[in-house]
C-alpha cells in the first residue's frame, strides 16, 4: 500500500505555476508568457456578477439549474447525473472512494494527481502502459483526451471497460477534462446512467477561467447523489454558479471557440515544424513534442520568459500550451529562432 506521506507522493511539479519558473530563470525578461498549461489563453468574455453573488450564501435553485445547464452542454442525460465542484481536483479522492479500497489502475502517462488521489483513498495503486491492463482493476482510471500526450481511447472501448467494471461492482472513472476540444464521438458523458463510471469535466480548461475553481462529475444517479451528500452544502461558490451557468449556456461562443482554437493551434503547428520540431500529439490546446533537445529547448525558452511543461520522469518530452495574441505568436516565434540558430 502506498504511504502519502512519503514526500515522493507529493505532486510538485504541474503547469501555471510562475513561481516555480521564476526560481528555475530568475533573470528572465517580465511579464512570464505562461504556455506550460492547456488552458485556452481567450478567456470566456464574463459580464459583471451581480453583488448578490458574492453577499449570499448560494442557493440550492442556483445549483440545480448549473446542473441543468452543464447537462446540456456536455450531452449528459439530465442535471440529476451532474455533480458540481469547487474544480475537478477536490472530487478526485471523492471518486475514488465510491468503490471500497483495492486494487487502481491508471493508464500512464497521465495526469499525476489521479495517482495520489486514489492513493488518498486507500488504493493499491498501479501505473498501466495498456489500455488492457484496466480491465484487472477495481479502479480504472485514464484521461481522454489524455494529458500530456491528447491519446484518444474510442467510446466503445471505453463502454466495454464501463460494463465490465460495473458487473463486478468496480468502477471506471474517465478524465475529459480536454473533452471540450476532443472528439466528441468518444465522449461518455451520454452513457453515464448505465452506472460502472464516473465522467469528469473541468470548466476553467476550455473557458479560460481556471482560478474561478469549477468542475462537474457525471455518473449514475445513485453515485452523484453520494458524491453531493460527500461534497456538502455550499460546495460551490455563489460566483462560479453565476459564471458558469452564463458560459455553458452560451452555446454560440463555444462553437466559435472551438472553431478559433483549431485555426490558431494551426498557426502554431508551422511555427514548431519551421522550427524542425516534430508534433508528436496534443489537442487544439496545446501541443506535445518528443525530442533529445527537449532539456535544451525548455531553458531556452524559459531564459526568453517563457515557460513551457517539461516532465523530470521523461527528460524528452514537452508539452507547450496555445500562444493568445498576435505579440505572443511573435514572441514565441523569436525565442525560437534564436535557440534554433545557436543549436
Amino acid at each position: 500500500m502506498l504511504r502519502i506521506d512519503e514526500p515522493d507522493e507529493q505532486v510538485t511539479e504541474h503547469g501555471g505555476s510562475l513561481e516555480r519558473a521564476e526560481a528555475l530563470f530568475p533573470n528572465a525578461p517580465k511579464p512570464w508568457l505562461d504556455l506550460s498549461t492547456g488552458i485556452n489563453p481567450y478567456s470566456y468574455p464574463l459580464p459583471p456578477l451581480p453583488a448578490s453573488a458574492f453577499a449570499r450564501l448560494p442557493e440550492e435553485t442556483a445549483l440545480r439549474e448549473l446542473s441543468d445547464v452543464a447537462a446540456r452542454a456536455y450531452g449528459a442525460p439530465g442535471g440529476v447525473n451532474v455533480v458540481a465542484a469547487p474544480g475537478t481536483q477536490i472530487l478526485l479522492p471523492l471518486v475514488a472512494a465510491l468503490v471500497a479500497p483495492g486494487h487502481a489502475a491508471v493508464l500512464s502517462p497521465t495526469y499525476a494527481e489521479h495517482r495520489r488521489a486514489a492513493a488518498l483513498a486507500g488504493h493499491d495503486i498501479a501505473e498501466v502502459g495498456e489500455f488492457a491492463a484496466l480491465f484487472d482493476a477495481d479502479l480504472a482510471i485514464l484521461v481522454n483526451p489524455n494529458n500530456p500526450d491528447g491519446r484518444v481511447t474510442g467510446r466503445s472501448d471505453l463502454l466495454a471497460l464501463a460494463g465490465h467494471m460495473r458487473a463486478k461492482g468496480g468502477l471506471l472513472v474517465v478524465d475529459e477534462a480536454f473533452m471540450d476540444v476532443g472528439p466528441q464521438a468518444a465522449r461518455l458523458d451520454g452513457d453515464a446512467e448505465a452506472g460502472g463510471m464516473v465522467v469528469l469535466r473541468s470548466f476553467g480548461k476550455f473557458f479560460g477561467l481556471a482560478g474561478l475553481r469549477l468542475g462537474f462529475a457525471i455518473a449514475a444517479r445513485p453515485l452523484a447523489e453520494a458524491l453531493r451528500a460527500r461534497l456538502g452544502p455550499w460546495a460551490v461558490s455563489g460566483p462560479a454558479l453565476a459564471a458558469g451557468h452564463t458560459a455553458l449556456s452560451d452555446l454560440d461562443w463555444q462553437a466559435e471557440m472551438r472553431a478559433k482554437l483549431v485555426q490558431r493551434m494551426a498557426a502554431l503547428d508551422v511555427l514548431l515544424a519551421e522550427s524542425g520540431l516534430a508534433v508528436a500529439g496534443g489537442t487544439p490546446l496545446f501541443r506535445f513534442l518528443r525530442t533529445p533537445k527537449a532539456e535544451g529547448l525548455f531553458n531556452a525558452l524559459g531564459q526568453d520568459g517563457i515557460i513551457v511543461r517539461n516532465f523530470s520522469g521523461d527528460p524528452q518530452a514537452l508539452r507547450i500550451g496555445l500562444p493568445g495574441d498576435d505579440d505572443d505568436f511573435d514572441r514565441l516565434s523569436r525565442s525560437l529562432r534564436r535557440w534554433r540558430n545557436a543549436v
